[in-house]
């Protein structure tokens, strides 16, 4: 586990560019990668969105460093523009970069964040017992769950916890809720929280199973009650709840965020199932308890450069067309 950074403020600026490795959602977002003190980094650059003072949107206009016309027609007049209007006083109310630092970052990130081919890929249940559950055990054996284990034993992010059981009451039940990294935190309609089991046996939404539906409608009802407490302007009707397949990192976590929140790829069919939609399945599922996701077919989406891609399903496809020939 990695000594925490006495000054995190200065990596940044100490970061040196190699090579960009992707631009995504309409080009507000790019992902570089390169070097800080010599190891390797990745840096993610999104723009932030608008702050809401009108006392700053309305010196917009009239303080742009640069305007150029792209076109005109009739009423509608469209413009590129370069905006510097900071606040001395309070600059970081008017922050227009939100900036996520992997550092220092694996081969396993570097694939992730990479520009890629996507594929539409079926797990059946013999295929996640024989291939995907051994790929799991090896990259949780791998130590990068360290920053999972760091929250949930209350050694980082305290402070940012929102709601949590009390800890080791409810034994295996017991699960908080704080912000993800890629909110933030001002935004309403953007917002994005991460809720974290304790327990350490439920690696994805494979392991759920008919057992767990109480616990899964308690935890969904208690992170819904805690979000519209800690933020009054919402109400419940405002929040989904989803969860990755494949998730990015093997401990089971819901993710709670605003409906309006621009459905990305994180969101989108092939990666996203809602918790209701689990819930239901698992409640129509027949046999006894025990019975679970673990024994039905999934859909999903991986990258070309995953190793889910290159070193089980790729191979599970020219396979599949050696013997159809």
């Amino acid at each position: 586990m990695g000594e925490p950074i006495a000054d995190p403020e200065s990596l940044v600026p100490s970061f040196k560019l190699d090579r960009v490795l992707n631009q995504d959602q309409a080009g507000r977002r790019a992902v570089l990668y390169g070097q800080i003190n010599s190891q390797p980094a990745i840096l993610i650059l999104e723009r932030a969105p608008f702050p809401t003072s009108s006392t700053y949107l309305s010196c917009v206009p009239t303080h742009l460093q640069t305007v150029k016309n792209l076109g005109a027609n009739d009423v509608y007049f469209w413009y590129l523009a370069c905006s510097r209007l900071q606040s001395s006083d309070t600059p970081e109310e008017y922050a227009d970069l939100k900036i996520n630092l992997i550092y220092p970052c694996s081969e396993q990130h570097l694939k992730k964040y990479s520009k890629q081919g996507v594929r539409m890929v079926e797990e059946t249940a013999e295929i996640y017992a024989q291939k995907i559950r051994p790929y799991m055990l090896q990259k949780r054996e791998q130590g990068r769950l360290n920053w999972v284990w760091n929250i949930i034993e209350g050694k980082t992010e305290v402070e940012d916890v929102i709601y949590r059981t009390p800890k080791g009451r409810d034994g295996d039940e017991g699960f908080l809720l704080l912000p993800d990294l890629n909110w933030d935190r001002k935004t309403i309609e953007g917002l994005h929280l991460l809720g974290l089991v304790e327990r350490k046996d439920i690696w994805s939404l494979r392991d759920l199973k008919k057992k767990h539906l109480r616990w899964l409608k308690d935890m969904r009802a208690k992170f819904i009650e805690a979000t519209v407490k800690t933020y009054p302007e919402l109400e419940a009707d405002q929040l989904k709840l989803y969860v990755h397949y494949q998730p990015t990192y093997y401990h089971f976590h819901i993710h709670i965020v605003h409906v309006a929140l621009e459905a990305g790829a994180t969101q989108a069919t092939g990666k996203a199932i809602g918790l209701e939609s689990i819930i239901a399945q698992l409640e129509s599922m027949a046999g006894d308890n025990e019975a679970g996701m673990d024994a039905i077919s999934l859909h999903y989406t991986v990258g070309e450069a995953s190793e889910l891609w290159t070193e089980i399903f790729e191979p599970l496809k020219r396979d599949g067309a050696s013997r159809s020939q």
